[in-house]
């Protein structure tokens, strides 16, 4: 039996997209394409598909609370969550929203099918990439632990900001302001500012948002 996909984003190229590659695959048919989350709302009333497909960021509201009224409502309904937004603070709140699965928008259409398959299968099952090392950063959240003036530091380092203009922020000497650059590069494990802020926003110091 061919198994029926409601895709809910508010991008176009990315629902032409995975429409396709849903399509190509003989196994999934698209029974509503909707651009926020109204039109998934009307489009799961009248008839519930097998998965959902629902970003977070969506124009009318957070995909997170229709995962929640989803699961309430349809216990056995696969339920995939794709998003940009990466991060270990987004991935458990959609484990804890009901989520079946949670996909980066940054990984490649086959991720998605290969989590609405398991989303079909096994709907209460939760999967995510490298789930188990973002399990053991929650249970151990002492792995990295910021000061205040390193979160500080990691903001603005965010927003962009040069060694010198994040001394003039914090009123501190140039020198100052390298050496808890230094620091916080050696707790992130990072050598540089771009994989110092990825780290961060890897270990839920920073939001993906954040991060530019």
């Amino acid at each position: 039996m061919t198994t029926r996909v409601v895709l809910i984003d508010d991008h176009e190229l990315i629902r032409g997209g995975l429409r396709r590659a849903f399509e190509a695959t003989g196994e999934f048919a698209i029974a509503a394409e909707c651009s926020n989350l109204a039109e998934g709302r009307t489009a799961l009333a009248s008839e519930p598909p097998d998965v959902v497909v629902v970003d977070i960021g969506l124009p009318d509201g957070d995909g997170l609370d229709l995962v929640r009224e989803l699961r309430k409502a349809h216990p056995r309904m696969g339920i995939v969550v794709l998003t940009m937004y990466a991060d270990d603070a987004h991935l458990f709140a959609a484990l804890d929203a009901g989520a079946s699965a949670f996909v980066p928008k940054s990984d490649p259409s086959d991720k998605v099918i290969a989590a609405a398959r398991h989303a079909c299968a096994a709907p209460e099952s939760f999967s995510a990439p490298d789930l188990g090392a973002a399990l053991q950063r929650r249970l151990r959240p002492e792995g990295v632990r910021l000061t205040g003036r390193e979160r500080e530091v990691l903001d603005l380092l965010a927003e962009g900001l040069t060694t010198s203009s994040i001394a003039r922020r914090l009123f501190v000497s140039e020198s100052t302001a390298k050496g808890h650059l230094a620091k916080l590069f050696e707790k992130l494990d990072a050598t540089n500012r771009t994989q110092a802020v990825m780290n961060a926003v890897r270990l839920g110091l920073l939001s993906n948002d954040r991060a530019g």
